[in-house]
């Protein structure tokens, strides 16, 4: 009985531990940004890791910890939402890749209300973003 127990916690324990070398990062993004809308030129772009943080984005360990700090960033909006009639700039960017293991594609905009929430929410993943307070 005992070596049955053994047996069972080495087999739970075999590939339990995240960020080894050579495991894939659970988040990793492609960042893209139009600064005058998509169709405007080829866009500025960076790469995020995540565990171990990595990638083109400038201080990609603090933006991993903020993007970790959030429960749901990429969160799909309600078909119903009802968004104000605003414009706040031409500006996009589209971010691509997996969080947490699972795909993300979202973009986003300055087109009304909700974009411009979203945007501000998620701008600390796009330097060069209006809605960013670090750019």
């Amino acid at each position: 009985m005992t070596v049955l127990i053994a047996v069972v916690v080495a087999a739970v324990g075999c590939g339990a531990s995240q960020g080894t070398a050579g495991s894939t990062p659970d988040t990793e993004l492609t960042i893209s940004f139009w600064p005058d809308g998509r169709g405007t030129g080829p866009p500025e772009r960076w790469t995020l890791r995540c565990d171990p943080a990595g990638g083109t984005m400038p201080r990609p360990a603090a933006v991993c910890r903020q993007l970790g700090a959030m429960t749901k960033p990429f969160v799909r909006r309600s078909k119903n939402l009802v968004c104000t009639d605003q414009y706040g700039g031409p500006q996009q960017a589209v971010i691509a890749g997996t969080h947490r293991g699972s795909r993300v594609w979202i973009a986003i905009g300055m087109r009304n209300g909700c974009d411009i929430s979203r945007a501000k929410r998620l701008a600390f993943l796009v330097p060069g973003f209006s809605a960013n307070p670090n750019s």
